[in-house]
């Protein structure tokens, strides 16, 4: 092994992306990734058959790009990391396979990592180690969670999470409404660009009293949803022109106003100093703007990796591997399970 760290190699295939990446230590030598978002698009969101069987056609030609780029033969590897979950099930099996395969025939030991704690340890690819501890906002697809992590392959502990909608899920259903193309995250943010966020004001989930009680660090859009879906159908009904501009502006800020609200409120309420936000959400430019206002006012330093580590990727997985390998942890064992509905406390998969 490198004295400048393990070489890892990452796969990752919990949804959409097939994704396969080298890993030395901290630094990202080559991150491929083959995404089937155009073959889902007919369908207004994700199909869990056509997404495991693009990882099947994408997987060994992918792995032999990621080889390509970063120079190197799946024989120098010092271990292989693959998404054990959470994730779709089918999906998660061919990439889980696919490591099993390697790893086994290269004699080198295999290590299931978390899909969610990977998302965060991506961050460590562009500024390096996360501070400890850190409170770390994941925004993706299916997933929208707050974490405190006091140790990135050790100790991560969840402080809420979605009660029903994740905000991507949110994004893709009010796009469709509003006649945007899928994926919805990139269209509404293109949309909102030439709205006015202060045009409609729509609810912000779980941020009353009451709910705060119960729910302080937990979300829900799918209440935002309907309240668009609402607005919408009353202008419609009236006869009256949708000005998707603003929709488009207004639901953003409603989203990106929750999202930041809480993560600062977990800050302050931990005494943590230090907010890392990932996940592919994270490309949202009012998220990421309202973030980095909210988080100079309250004395927080952000941290937030560039949009192609924010989505699903190989990297991520490959630099969450290089953190648990480096810390001593033994491997998984080769009857690692495709596991979709792994919890956030379970960084490795043993």
């Amino acid at each position: 092994m490198s004295t400048e760290g393990p070489l890892v190699l990452g796969i990752e295939s919990s949804c959409d992306e097939t994704g396969v990446a080298f890993v030395r230590g901290t630094t990202l030598l080559a991150d491929a990734v083959a995404s089937s978002v155009q073959e889902h698009a007919r369908f207004g969101g994700v199909v869990p058959e056509v997404a495991s069987r693009a990882h099947l056609e994408a997987m060994i030609p992918t792995i032999e790009r990621a080889c390509a780029e970063a120079g190197s033969r799946l024989a120098d590897v010092d271990a292989v990391a693959v998404t054990s979950g959470p994730g779709l099930a089918g999906a998660l099996m061919v990439g889980v396979a696919a490591a099993k395969a390697v790893a086994w025939a290269l004699g080198k030991p295999l290590y299931g990592v978390n899909h969610l704690c990977a998302h965060v340890c991506a961050d460590v690819l562009d500024h390096g180690p996360l501070p400890e501890p850190t409170v770390a906002l994941l925004v993706s697809g299916g997933h929208t969670n707050l974490l405190l992590v006091r140790d990135i392959a050790d100790d991560v502990q969840s402080l809420g999470a979605t009660v029903d909608d994740a905000a991507g899920e949110a994004f893709d259903k009010v796009a469709r409404l509003l006649g945007l193309p899928y994926p919805g995250g990139p269209s509404i943010d293109q949309a909102a660009a030439q709205g006015d966020p202060r045009a409609i004001t729509f609810p912000r989930g779980l941020t009353a009293r009451k709910d705060l009680e119960r729910h302080r660090f937990d979300f829900s859009f799918s209440g935002l949803k309907t309240a668009v879906v609402r607005w919408v159908q009353e202008r419609e009904r009236a006869g009256e022109p949708i000005p998707i501009a603003d929709v488009a502006a207004s639901f953003n800020e409603a989203v990106a106003d929750v999202l930041t609200g809480k993560a600062i409120d977990a800050c302050l309420e931990y005494g943590i100093h230090d907010l890392q936000i990932g996940g592919g959400v994270t490309a949202n430019s009012r998220l990421r703007a309202l973030a980095e206002q909210r988080c100079a006012d309250a004395g927080i330093s952000l941290r937030v990796p560039r949009v192609r580590l924010c989505t699903d990727n190989g990297a991520m997985v490959a630099a969450l591997g290089a953190q648990v390998v480096s810390r001593g942890h033994a491997p998984s064992s080769f009857a690692l399970p495709a596991d979709s509905s792994m919890p956030v406390e379970m960084v490795q998969a043993l």
